[in-house]
This record gives structure tokens, sequence and C-alpha cells, in this order.
């Protein structure tokens, strides 16, 4: 299995922004499609956003739409989660999955199925 670390995950007032970033260990990004993923204390791990291999497709929940944006530099190894307008209820543990079938080349969906490469995570806390 191959290593991701998230990074950028810190305590934040609502209406503020951060931004989240994935890279690899020991492997160059560009050959996967990239997904985040959040977990908030007692519920399920939520799939939030994505993007394709080629970078040309991405993918949002609704609960974020419009609010985070995902991109990617292949040139520097890194996937990043622009996050703006947070909530409250954007709490949670981010993580970032990696993922390289064929259908992922153009397109990505936002399930955890699609990636067998997982980090560990990073905190992020919307709080005043």
């Amino acid at each position: 299995q191959l290593q991701l670390v998230e990074s950028g995950g810190d305590l934040v007032q609502p209406e503020g922004s951060l931004r989240l970033s994935c890279t690899p260990s020991g492997f160059t990004l560009n050959e996967y499609a990239i997904a985040w993923f959040r977990q908030a204390p007692g519920k399920g791990r939520e799939g939030i956003s994505c993007i394709s291999r080629r970078g040309t497709g991405t993918k949002y929940a609704d609960s974020v739409k419009g609010r985070f944006t995902i991109s990617r530099d292949n040139a520097k190894n890194v996937v990043h989660l622009q996050m703006r307008s947070l909530k409250p209820e954007d709490t949670a543990t981010y993580y970032c999955a990696a993922g390289n079938g064929p259908l992922l080349y153009y397109n990505c969906p936002i399930d955890r199925n699609a990636y067998p490469n997982w980090g560990q995570g990073t905190q992020v806390t919307v709080s005043s």
C-alpha cells in the first residue's frame, strides 16, 4: 500500500479558510486520482471531493460545493483542498486517498472503493 501524508489542518473560526495538502511518500501523484474524505466524531466517512488523474475531472459533495476547491500540481507532486467559508459542521478528520484504476484518468468517483491508498488524516476544527 502506498503512503499519503495530509497536512494543513488547524483550528479556524467560522467563515475562515484553510488549505489542506496531500503529498505522497515514495511515489508520484500524477499517476493517481485523488479523493478527499472526512469523518466527524460519531459519524461515517464522507466523500467530499476528487480529482482525476489527468486533473480535468473534479467532483464535489453537495455539502461543500461552492466552498471547497480541489487542485493538483503535478510538478510539485501535491494535491490541495482549498476550503473557504468554513462552518462548524465541517469539523472532522480529513483524509486523502489515491487510486489509479483505468476509469480514473478523465473522471473520478467520490467512492472510497476506488481509492485503496489512504493517509492518516489531518484534523480540521471550526469553532469560535
